[in-house]
């Protein structure tokens, strides 16, 4: 279940402002390595892992947990790296029921905890804190994409997603772009893997399409049935639901899907460029979105290492707020509340050389801001 990772391996080193601090740095990462959702957290700790392995940075050492997807074992995990371990930092959640289990705990201890996915609105706003960075986005962002995506054609969609934090806010994020009716409103169960009512209740809805946000295995399943079923209702979703991780077991079915992102493999920036590379050579695989957002917080950790000693919590805190790192996406800055303002883009599933993969097709928003920063007090 663990794994300690001295990171004294020989690598290319990312070129980083300033002078870095020659000081031991200790960073937690609990993320999901086994069960449905173990692609996503196997991607997030590849990426991670390689990021820092290629800064050349002897001085940092990563202790990996998995947490099985379970909250409880993700609270004895934190617990355990924070009193035990002594991290300095801590990062890797994967979902955002388990980000609210751990993460609160963890800053309200004086942590400073990095997200390289999970958003949920509950940390976003009321709830923010100064030790709570998020690198990824806010839940709602790639589903408000879609619903502003939506309007373009259709007038009748019918949504679902898992009940847990990260789909309720998905089908509030659609919502609040999408102008049409809908069809139906439906919540799942985390880890569900049997569509066939769900399935039914879309034949017989009316709907003139379907949103779906289910990552992980949730969505293999989904799609399979959904492909089996003769509906030929047409699909679109969030990038989660279309990642890279998932692709491949979806098939064909996913072709022409199309879905929403901060990130594809073809973004037309070096950073991107070099990441996919370093990733593909390193894995032999294409890398996620899951990926992308643990390659930009890892270097997001280094930039902020070359300025700041992490002991120092208010000037830490301050080199982080900069994002002064190339980020995969391009343009990158935080809000107020700590949470990411970026481009949010439209992709399509396609396929080159064989391989399932998602292009950019067009734009949803620029430079767009999650809805919760009002409500955050930090300045």
């Amino acid at each position: 279940m663990k794994n300690v990772l001295a990171t004294g391996l020989i690598g290319l080193s990312l070129a980083v402002s300033g002078h870095a601090y020659a000081e031991p740095v200790k960073i937690g990462v609990i993320t999901t390595l086994s069960g449905g959702g173990a692609g996503l957290g196997i991607d997030m700790r590849d990426a991670f892992t390689l990021a820092i392995k290629q800064s050349g940075n002897k001085d940092i050492e990563l202790v990996i947990e998995d947490d099985a997807q379970k909250p409880e074992l993700a609270v004895q995990i934190a617990e355990k790296m924070i009193q035990s371990d002594k991290v300095d930092l801590m990062t890797g959640i994967i979902w955002s029921n388990l980000a609210m289990a751990v993460v609160p705990n963890a800053v309200a201890q004086d942590v400073i905890y990095l997200s390289p996915n999970a958003g949920p609105s509950a940390l976003a706003g009321a709830n923010c804190h100064p030790n709570y960075f998020n690198v990824a986005y806010q839940n709602d962002n790639f589903h408000e994409a879609m619903g502003q995506y939506a309007n373009q054609d259709y007038k009748n969609t019918f949504i679902l997603a898992p009940n847990y934090p990260a789909g309720k806010d998905s089908l509030t994020g659609f919502k609040r772009f999408y102008k049409g009716e809908l069809a139906g409103e439906v919540y799942t169960q985390v880890g569900q893997t049997d569509y066939a009512a769900e399935i039914a209740q879309i034949r017989a809805s009316g709907a003139d399409s379907v949103f779906f946000f289910l990552p992980g295995g949730m969505g293999i399943a989904f799609m399979k049935q959904y492909a089996q079923s003769g509906v030929d209702i047409p699909v679109m979703g969030p990038g989660f639901s279309f990642s890279q991780d998932v692709l491949p077991a979806v098939g064909d079915a996913a072709l022409g899907v199309k879905n929403s992102a901060t990130w594809a493999k073809d973004l037309d920036n070096e950073a991107s460029k070099e990441f996919v590379e370093a990733f593909q050579s390193e894995y032999k695989r294409l890398p996620s979105i899951y990926a992308a957002q643990s390659w930009d917080t890892a270097n997001l950790i280094l930039s902020a290492l070359s300025k700041a000693s992490v002991q120092d919590k208010e000037a830490f805190r301050a080199a982080l707020k900069e994002a002064d790192f190339n980020s995969v996406r391009g343009e990158f800055k935080f809000n107020t509340n700590n949470h990411p303002v970026q481009n949010v883009y439209i992709r399509e599933v396609v396929k080159e050389d064989n391989v399932l993969t998602n292009t950019i097709v067009g734009t949803a928003f620029e430079d767009h801001k999650d809805a919760y920063a009002e409500q955050c007090n930090m300045q």
